[in-house]
């Protein structure tokens, strides 16, 4: 079972798998939103959450786990190098993320920021800000660096085979998957650039800075929690 939310604000695509014969289900970039929506969803599809997984820790928007953490019992995990103490699991290359019969396996992609992650299932991958749709996350701040992004997404992801499905943590022109030969064809960033090519582009875009940074980040090093808590959680 696979389903797709899109939140207007902040362009971000959030991905629920679960397994249809177990039921344990998945969510991927949570938006603290939707929280209310996502479990109407699974009482729905009658599915209970086990992990709730982030790409990164993301500067846009809050994630959703703390809620969902407290209204379904499941566990989130993220990046080793993300520095968020308070989640249940922090993820290093070569884990794997089980589920009822599925595995997903974790695949260190940074460069967006040192902590990203794709998560891969089956025949589609979860790049976050990574690799997007005819782009790529930018790297002028939280740590970000150009040339470990290029080896990242031409050394990690362009490999794996063409037909590979890429699902991106945004898009803001309406599209909502690709496949690993499509974006090595003609995605404009990446597309017959050199590694010092890429490095010049992402180093020169000028971009502001995103909206929500000042309340997302601090937010989202403490698994969406708007105000810090003690250990008792109080």
């Amino acid at each position: 079972m696979f389903h797709q939310f899109f939140d207007t604000n902040s362009s971000t695509l959030t991905y629920l798998l679960a397994d249809p014969v177990t039921g344990d289900a998945v969510i991927i970039d949570s938006v603290r939103e939707h929280v209310g929506a996502y479990v109407s969803f699974l009482q729905e599809q009658e599915l209970q959450l086990c992990w709730i997984l982030e790409t990164h820790v993301h500067a846009d928007h809050i994630t959703g786990a703390a809620g969902l953490r407290e209204l379904t019992g499941a566990h989130s995990a993220v990046g080793v190098a993300g520095g968020v103490g308070c989640a249940d699991r922090l993820l290093e290359d070569g884990d794997n993320i089980v589920f009822g019969n599925e595995v997903i396996r974790v695949i260190p992609t940074p460069g967006h920021t040192p902590a990203c992650v794709t998560y891969q299932w089956r025949d589609r991958l979860f790049t976050g800000d990574s690799l997007m749709i005819a782009g790529c996350g930018r790297t002028d701040f939280q740590g970000g660096d150009a040339g470990a992004l290029y080896d990242s997404i031409t050394g990690k992801l362009f490999p794996l085979p063409d037909e590979t499905l890429v699902y991106p943590g945004h898009d803001y022109r309406g599209a909502r998957v690709s496949c690993i030969g499509q974006e090595k064809s003609i995605n404009p960033r990446l597309a017959g650039r050199s590694r010092q090519d890429f490095i010049e582009l992402m180093n020169n875009l000028n971009l502001p800075q995103p909206r929500m940074i000042d309340e997302a980040l601090p937010a989202n090093l403490r698994c969406g929690h708007n105000e810090i808590f003690d250990v008792h959680g109080t």
